[in-house]
Formats: C-alpha cells, structure tokens, sequence
C-alpha cells in the first residue's frame, strides 16, 4: 500500500471517528501516526494535534447546524478547552514522551470503560 493511500485511509478513519462521536480521531490518527509514518516522540502527538484541528472544526460546524445547542452551555467548555490548549501548548515540551504516551493511554483507557458502563 502506497504512502498515499495509507494517508488518506487514516485521515478518513479519523475524520469518521470524529464525526461520530464528536471527538475521538487521535486514538486512531496517533497510533497510525507511529505504525505508518514511522513518527517518533513529540512529531506524532504534534502532527495528531495539528489533523485534529480541521476535523473538529468540521465535525463542530455540523453539529452546530444539525443539533444547534445553546450557546449559554458551550461558553464554560469552550473557555476550559482554550486555557487547556494554552497550558498544554506551553509544557508540551517539558514533559518527556513516556509520560505522554501513559496519559494517552490512560484516556483512551477511560473513555473506553465510560463508554461500556454507560
């Protein structure tokens, strides 16, 4: 399989996960990042980031047209996520990749139990 190809069905994977659950395509793209494109370290979690961004904003501007929620509930999410974002940015550099890849795992790990026992 061409690198090409592998690009588009992780990016497609992604994008279909975010779509669905409103979230989610870096527990495909992350790993796919590492098995495919042979990235290491801190690359794989910048470039997971960097794709995420556009997907969100899609998957966002959907659901804002389709479900349109109350702007009053998204405001409290919307200033967390940016501080989070801000914070995250800031010591991404600090701290060491097993570290990352731990926490990564443990969300993933978190999620998936949330999600069968809810």
């Amino acid at each position: 399989m061409t690198d090409r190809r592998k690009n588009q069905i992780a990016g497609a994977a992604g994008g279909l996960a975010s779509g669905l659950f409103g979230g989610g395509g870096g527990m495909i793209l992350l790993p796919l990042l590492v098995k495919w494109r042979k990235l290491e370290g801190r690359k794989s979690f910048a470039t997971c980031v960097a794709v995420i961004l556009p997907m969100c904003c899609v998957s966002a501007a959907v659901y804002l047209w389709q479900v349109r929620p109350e702007w009053g509930t998204l405001w409290p999410y919307l200033a967390g996520g940016a501080v989070g974002g801000i914070l995250g940015g800031m010591t991404f550099e600090k701290v060491p990749v097993r570290i990352l890849k731990i926490i990564f795992g443990l969300f993933l790990l978190y999620g998936g139990v949330r999600y069968l026992l809810w």
